[in-house]
């Protein structure tokens, strides 16, 4: 997608802290934090929201899960915990239309979030 921020980052012309990266997901540090650890995995094939998932994409949807296992092991917030979220389209809160997910932590997160 020619105007997707998150494109851009996966084709290299915005920089990015990449923490993780195989052939098909790539994960760097939010540049607007809400925790001490804060980053996004997201998928390099470009899937506008969750709704747009289909039963073609329950592999990469996978991928992206044990990614943030073991991004939570490597940034050592596994053991005491950590938040993983997907915002979904404009009231669940979704600024850049390419499915991602955030993981937080490094400090108790507060329920209810929002």
């Amino acid at each position: 997608m020619d105007n997707c921020l998150f494109c851009k980052i996966i084709n290299g012309e915005i920089t990015a802290t990449k923490i993780y990266e195989n052939e098909h997901i790539i994960a760097f540090n939010d540049i607007d934090p809400k925790a001490p650890i804060h980053i996004l995995v997201i998928p390099k094939k470009h899937i506008r929201s969750i709704n747009e998932l289909n039963s073609s994409d329950i592999n990469l949807a996978g991928e992206i899960i044990l990614a943030a296992k073991k991004i939570a092991k490597d940034q050592g917030i596994d053991s005491k915990g950590f938040r993983v979220v997907f915002n979904t389209n404009d009231d669940g809160g979704q600024t850049v239309y390419h499915i991602h997910m955030h993981i937080m932590g490094g400090r108790q997160m507060q329920w209810p979030p929002g």
